[in-house]
């Protein structure tokens, strides 16, 4: 069976989160009454178990701006208990003056191999993060962007399709930067329209090649574990950037909330499988591996 690093998880205190401690209001990814606890590393693992994963990269979960250095110490912590994550994606803000004084304490820590501040933005107020949808070519998240080289750090440069080009655009000043595009551009159905303004929307990326995508939270939209869905994005990934810049994600515990990761992975497992070893190789350990030098 091809192990995995599972390129895309999330621990969390709920104590550590507002989104979580706080009153429920609409998430993307609906009700979510069965997450809003602890998730420790020790559940991730007993819901992995049997799955044959090997490795994994936590993401941030947008703890407070403030308290972005406290979230890495703490997976640090967790990581020198457990022996897990084995890298991590760390939150800085990309959109201050100089984001340097942040990246000077991130490169501390040697799990860090990255940084997210999430930028997308959807017509549905209810999918929105970032507050306009030409943040990705602010002026100051530019100017920031472009200093991570000098620390190796990646960028998670999380997206929907219609502000591919100017991610792009990003992506095409800083070609020594390694970007990583979560959940694969954020397909939200599978309608006709939808699906032809994000395949042109990856489009703008198939020329870059430090641009990498994660298959990772195609459950996001649909609520639910759809070999379907996830059989078309991997298809149509695959032949728009290769299999060589892919890479398998699983979004726990957000997945959890209608499937098992056991399935996940199968209905991964099954959408990949048709494209050979090579790319199951790829997707499911190479590209991580790479990118995140795990």
């Amino acid at each position: 069976m091809q192990k995995i690093i599972d390129s895309h998880f999330h621990i969390w205190r709920q104590k550590d989160l507002a989104w979580l401690s706080g009153p429920p209001v609409p998430r993307i990814f609906g009700t979510y009454d069965a997450i809003r606890r602890d998730y420790p590393i020790e559940e991730f693992l007993a819901d992995q178990a049997g799955s044959g994963v090997e490795k994994a990269v936590y993401v941030q979960t947008n703890w407070p701006n403030e308290r972005f250095e406290e979230e890495v110490a703490w997976i640090h912590d967790v990581a020198k208990e457990s022996g897990w994550p084995h890298a991590m994606v760390a939150y800085a803000d990309m959109a201050v003056d100089d984001v340097r004084p942040q990246l000077d304490r991130l490169r501390n820590y040697p799990l860090v191999r990255g940084v997210r501040m999430q930028l997308h933005w959807h017509e549905n107020p209810q999918y929105r993060f970032a507050p306009a949808a030409d943040q990705v070519i602010d002026a100051k998240v530019r100017a920031n962007v472009g200093r991570l080289k000098d620390y190796g750090f990646t960028f998670d440069l999380q997206l929907f399709a219609k502000q591919m080009k100017d991610g792009a655009r990003l992506v095409e000043e800083n070609p020594e930067t390694d970007f990583v595009l979560p959940h694969a551009g954020m397909l939200v159905d599978l309608e006709p329209e939808t699906t032809k303004a994000w395949r042109e929307g990856l489009a703008h990326f198939a020329r870059l090649p430090n641009l990498y995508s994660k298959l990772s939270g195609l459950g996001t939209f649909a609520h639910r574990n759809d070999p379907e869905l996830i059989s078309y994005v991997v298809d149509n990934t695959i032949e728009l950037l290769g299999s060589d810049r892919l890479m398998f994600g699983s979004n726990f515990p957000i997945e959890k909330l209608w499937t098992t990761h056991a399935e996940l992975v199968a209905a991964y497992r099954g959408a990949v499988a048709r494209h050979g070893a090579s790319a199951e190789a790829d997707i499911f350990w190479n590209t991580a591996a790479r990118v995140y030098r795990v």
